[in-house]
């Protein structure tokens, strides 16, 4: 066989073995592996490769900030603070049809901003706004739905941990990566209200609900006390990397740093959670660090095939333009979404596009944000659909089937592709806070 049919042949057998639930890494790293063995027909080539991707992998300075911003999240979590913001911002909206809705998508957004878990945020807010909309009467399909949907902004709005990878994978700075990522993640939380509207003014039964009856306008004072920490935390972060004063790494630290003290201060964390905490990061960073080693054996393993290369000649003779370049990588993300996970997604189908992205002269950065919201959608569709699993495990509600989370989270799945065709036509959306 030829390089770039055992390159074929080796991103087939990638697929195949995540689906059928072998770990990531491991059927990235194993068919790697292989595949450079059978290419160049020496073994110890192969262990040389592996041994440079764990040494590249494990050295990465911008990996730092994988460990730093999981903790700065846990911590967050534990601090209580993604409720608070939900009972502020379910303070003004709850009159509204769809009211509650809105206030989950915009607490949602705001917890984004200091945690970066889809998964955190699918857990918290099913137990927080879930019961909530059913006890106003709101359909339980459009309930699961508007949590599903508004908990992907937890890998859109930084600090993500997909644009950490995407960042790694694509070699590109994790701060410019953040601050390319806030306007999309604030455009996708705005397209989300306006369709909850949408939606409460044309398919009401499909919303249900009904106006508050013990519905109390929050003092300023509490309103100040729930949502300053949160405020606070984002200010430092996302601040302190736009005004140059600190680089992603040091912003996660500091973050970190500052949701340690808050959550002290609200004696919601012990010495126990603060050890469960540090244990989880530390589970969380090495299968992570596992994925990008294995990723970066992968991207070298392509490169040895020539198939991104084989990819772009193939596009070219058929005089593909932009346009159809990115119809093809959406469609393809779209349907790896129906099947793998979103680092499965930007590890698998990064390295064969990134240099035709570098061809056409278009940015990385941009890239980087087109590729986590098309992966994203994945999180909303079946069979996979991870943040719809979350939420039905969390719930643990006879009354809510996984059948209902997933069609509840259909119309928001529409929104987030609405939004990922104008930021592919508008790329200075992505850029504009880089200028």
């Amino acid at each position: 066989m030829t390089p770039i049919e055992i390159g074929l042949i080796s991103v087939v057998a990638i697929i195949l073995l995540i689906y059928s639930g072998v770990y990531i890494p491991v059927a990235l790293g194993t068919v790697s592996f292989i595949s450079v063995w059978l290419m160049r027909d020496n073994f110890d080539l192969s262990l040389k490769l592996l041994r440079v991707s764990v040494s590249e992998g494990a050295m990465e300075t911008s990996f730092a900030t994988i460990p730093l911003f999981t903790f700065m999240g846990l911590i967050v979590s534990k601090a209580g603070l993604g409720a608070d913001i939900y009972d502020v911002m379910s303070s003004g909206f709850k009159r509204v049809k769809g009211g509650i809705g809105m206030a989950t998508v915009g607490a949602n957004a705001v917890f984004a901003a200091v945690t970066g878990s889809s998964i955190a945020s699918a857990s918290v807010f099913s137990k927080v706004s879930v019961p909530q909309m059913l006890a106003q009467d709101y359909n339980p399909r459009f309930a699961v739905g508007v949590v599903a949907g508004s908990s992907v902004l937890g890998m859109i709005i930084p600090p993500s941990a997909m644009l950490i990878i995407y960042s790694i994978v694509a070699e590109v700075s994790v701060g410019s990566m953040f601050l390319a990522g806030v306007i999309p993640g604030i455009m996708l939380a705005i397209a989300y209200v306006g369709a909850i509207w949408f939606m409460g003014k044309y398919t009401p039964n499909f919303v249900g609900g009904r106006p508050a009856s013990d519905y109390e306008w929050m003092s300023p004072w509490e309103i100040a006390s729930k949502t300053l920490p949160t405020v606070g935390i984002i200010f430092v972060v996302l601040g302190g990397i736009y005004t140059g004063w600190l680089t992603a790494v040091e912003a996660g630290a500091a973050g970190s740093a500052v949701a340690l003290l808050v959550a002290i201060s609200r004696r919601t964390i012990s010495l126990r959670g603060f050890w469960e905490a540090l244990l989880e990061t530390g589970h969380i960073t090495a299968a992570i660090l596992f994925l990008i080693i294995a990723a970066s054996f992968y991207s070298r393993m392509l490169g040895m095939a020539g198939l991104p290369n084989q990819l772009g000649d193939l596009l070219s003779q058929n005089e593909a333009g932009f346009i159809l370049i990115m119809v093809v990588y959406v469609v393809m993300m779209l349907f790896l979404g129906t099947l793998l996970d979103t680092a499965s997604i930007i590890l698998i189908v990064v390295p064969l596009f990134l240099p035709l992205i570098e061809d056409l002269n278009m940015s990385l950065i941009w890239f980087g944000i087109v590729t986590v919201v098309g992966a994203e959608i994945g999180l909303l569709t079946p069979p996979l659909g991870i943040s719809c699993f979350v939420i039905k495990s969390t719930l643990n509600d006879d009354r809510i089937k996984l059948k209902d989370v997933f069609l509840g989270a259909l119309p928001f799945a529409f929104v987030m592709l609405i939004v990922l065709i104008i930021l592919i036509a508008f790329p200075v959306l992505s850029l504009a806070l880089l200028n």
